[in-house]
């Protein structure tokens, strides 16, 4: 299984930018699609995330700024990240929960991660 994020990059403050991350291999199906990020210095974090069947959660820094969607026929998970501060400057990781074909156990998997910096 690979996840490829793309869409990180340098932003000023109160800027947007939307992340994408693309979920390929030999998947049956895929549970549970989030977003974490770590600062430098800080441990990871949630930021949010979305189940299989479309119910979201945020952290609460995040909450009215973030979005999280997916595209289930592309296996792809989106965060639509609004009024960026500083303060959310981080690497971005995507993580999912996965079945896999032919395996009879799900699985979790993690991005390489996507540098957001935002300038003040």
């Amino acid at each position: 299984v690979q996840l490829v994020e793309s869409g990180g990059g340098l932003v000023q403050a109160g800027g947007s930018l939307r992340l994408s991350c693309i979920v390929s291999g030999r998947i049956f199906s895929i549970n549970a699609m989030s977003w974490y990020r770590q600062a430098p210095g800080k441990q990871r974090e949630l930021v949010a995330g979305i189940t299989s069947g479309g119910s979201t959660n945020y952290a609460d820094s995040v909450k009215g700024r973030f979005t999280i969607s997916r595209d289930n026929a592309k296996n792809t998970v989106y965060l639509q990240m609004s009024s960026l501060n500083a303060e959310d400057t981080a690497v971005y990781y995507c993580n999912v929960d996965v079945w896999r074909v032919g395996v009879s156990r799900h699985s979790d998997y993690w991005g390489q991660g996507t540098q957001v910096t935002v300038s003040s």
